[in-house]
């Protein structure tokens, strides 16, 4: 159970009134939020718990970054500022903001129609574009995309992590499925082993975490796109990639890729993203989810089983688009 907020001196910064209500939303993989009500209205109430993410001149970052992206119409919440012009409040070592309350739903890939996935890749393509334009092009020539990840390092976390799974106790489930998907992908690394990616090429301003959780919808409608915690420079086009393979998986670890075609048709047209950097960005992506297991890493080595639920269709999908590996392409390149 997370602590409450510190609301007295918390809004005592701020002109939001006196609390009446502080209810935890659904909590997220990195930091926690709050549904705030006061005498003055409803408000998102974000408590940047993660380490990695929490540091306040980085926040003070992303809050100009959004203010900068709305001027510019892109559906964004920014946060308010307090009392001294500050729109990040540390107490007691914590860092909080303070957002207007957007009411909204969640959507994925299959509550989409065809129409609206190409609205969506459109919608990430602005984003990638506007962010072009309001951050500065210095940060994108300091940052040099990582390597790909090296398949000898694989085999080890792979026989560490069977390790782990052998020692469990009581067995599982979910220890049977995590060993037959280790089993699974050492086989298939071996094979593909020859095809790790390059370093990635160009790279530019990204979200970071764009997924159906971090997109509010009203009716039909992007209504704004949350949770900026992870905005840096990485390779644009394996962020719209990425953000494919999340909305348009299904339960059974495929992809709907009608669906990924009109996303990315919309996102190459606003984005200005040529097919090869598409085709690029769907290669190297494959390769990292072909050598990632951080799921397990966190059930195994953290104890954390926030991201058990997704492990079955993320763990399937990964063979399935090995198997599919050229349908995935022309689906993001056609």
């Amino acid at each position: 159970m997370s602590p409450a907020p510190p609301l007295g001196a918390l809004l005592k910064r701020y002109a939001a009134g006196s609390a009446l209500t502080c209810d935890p939303v659904d909590q997220g993989l990195l930091n926690r939020g709050y549904r705030l009500c006061t005498t003055r209205g409803r408000y998102f109430l974000k408590h940047h718990f993660d380490p990695e993410t929490a540091d306040p001149s980085a926040i003070a970052r992303q809050h100009r970054a959004t203010q900068r992206l709305a001027d510019l119409g892109v559906p964004v919440v920014p946060p308010l500022a307090g009392r001294d012009g500050r729109t990040v409040a540390v107490v007691g070592g914590h860092a909080y903001a303070l957002h207007p309350w957007i009411d909204g739903r969640h959507r994925h890939g299959g509550q989409l129609s065809t129409r609206q996935c190409g609205r969506l890749g459109a919608l990430l393509g602005v984003v990638h574009a506007s962010l072009e334009r309001v951050m500065p092009p210095r940060g994108r020539a300091a940052t040099e995309p990582a390597p790909s990840a090296d398949p000898a390092d694989t085999f080890t976390l792979i026989d560490a992590l069977l390790a782990r799974v052998r020692r469990h106790r009581p067995a599982d489930a979910f220890d049977e499925l995590a060993r037959y998907r280790l089993l699974e992908r050492r086989v298939l690394l071996e094979r593909h082993r020859g095809q790790r990616p390059p370093r990635a090429g160009s790279v530019g301003w990204v979200h970071g975490d764009f997924h159906p959780f971090n997109v509010l919808y009203q009716d039909d409608v992007p209504a704004a796109i949350v949770d900026w915690d992870r905005l840096g420079v990485q390779p644009r086009a394996e962020e719209a990639v990425r953000a494919a393979m999340i909305f348009f998986v299904r339960p059974t670890g495929t992809l709907d890729l009608p669906k990924v075609r009109s996303y990315a048709r919309a996102y190459r047209r606003t984005a200005g993203a040529a097919p090869s950097e598409l085709t690029a960005a769907v290669h190297r992506v494959w390769w990292e989810r072909l050598n990632d297991f951080w799921m397990l890493r966190w059930h195994y080595e953290r104890g954390d089983i926030r991201a058990d639920c997704q492990f079955p269709a993320s763990s399937a999908l990964v063979v399935w688009w090995t198997r599919e590996y050229e349908a995935v392409c022309e689906a993001f390149a056609g």
